[in-house]
């Protein structure tokens, strides 16, 4: 199921589609943007290639920007909720896309999704120098919980639906 919001869509990628992206094998209704995909999104498109039956609703999604259809990065959950409810999420928009909102919509989409699907917390990390990246984290509600020498950690309690 496609996650619509007013700027951005989140795509669900299937494990089709993972290989696909991963082999470049792009086809006229995909739209790509040639800096799509990362290459820290290279091993968890592999890891989602592999498998038979993807998780359903805390999978990876392209992040497609609504004015014009272009997928412009990523937003991918890191496996569903643990036992107390916990999911890790990560995302990331090609350069040319940034500083639009489109990263803080894709990541206020897909915390609304995990709630409606059952999560309680959020988790995710960003390096400690990606100010812009926290600053989407904070827009979404997530507050800073630790932080080392290279990364920020923040988390948010999630709404039950």
């Amino acid at each position: 199921m496609t996650l619509l919001g007013d700027r951005v869509a989140l795509e669900p990628i299937s494990p089709a589609l993972a290989h696909r992206i991963i082999a470049r094998d792009e086809r006229p209704d995909d739209a790509w943007h040639p800096d799509y995909p990362f290459v820290d999104e290279l091993d968890p498109l592999r890891s989602l290639a592999a498998e038979t039956a993807a998780e359903q609703d805390f999978t990876m999604y392209l992040v497609r920007r609504r004015s014009d259809g272009l997928a412009v990065g990523g937003f991918g959950f890191f496996g569903p909720p643990d036992a107390t409810g916990t999911v890790e999420f990560g995302y990331g928009l090609v350069p040319a896309a940034r500083g639009a909102g489109l990263a803080s919509d894709a990541v206020h989409l897909g915390l609304q999704h995990a709630a409606e699907c059952g999560a309680r917390i959020a988790l995710a990390d960003t390096d400690l120098g990606n100010v812009a990246s926290q600053r989407v984290l904070e827009k979404n509600g997530l507050t800073e919980i630790q932080r080392n020498q290279t990364h920020v950690f923040d988390r948010r309690a999630l709404a039950a639906a």
